[in-house]
């Protein structure tokens, strides 16, 4: 067995005294950091990001800063305009965008609060491991 493979006892488990169970080899610490609920949500944010033409999108309008028109956006792909609005759709009951009807025409704009919190969060999962308490007061 080498140093990274998984070790396994044959302790007993409440549900089957016979189950093996890998022992606890890497002393990660207690809990999650993110709950299920906050879990569940973020990934729904990235599963909207998830299609090429969605993250190019929400590019074209982060960089914009402002609100577009759903006719100036079409222009820059070459999609359906139901193809785009459905886009657009997933994007807005994710969270990402905010839309405003302006006559026959819809306007859309980020929503910077929810890009920067997917930021933070990209940010701290690149930061690497949190300190262990022991580490802490050493």
């Amino acid at each position: 067995m080498t140093a990274e493979s998984t070790h396994i006892t044959d302790k007993p488990s409440a549900s089957s005294p016979t189950t093996r169970q890998p022992d606890a080899c890497c002393n990660l610490l207690p809990g999650l950091r993110l709950e299920e609920g906050e879990a569940t949500r973020l990934a729904n944010l990235f599963k909207a990001l998830s299609h090429p033409v969605r993250l190019q999108i929400v590019d074209l309008l982060s960089r914009y800063g402002g609100q577009v028109c759903v006719c100036d956006i079409e222009q820059h792909f070459s999609l359906s305009q139901p193809t785009i609005s459905h886009h657009l759709k997933i994007l807005r009951q994710a969270g990402l965008l905010e839309a405003e009807q302006r006559g026959v025409w819809v306007y859309y704009h980020t929503r910077p609060e929810i890009l920067a919190e997917l930021h933070r969060l990209m940010a701290d999962l690149a930061a690497g491991p949190a300190q262990r308490p022991e580490e802490v007061s050493a």
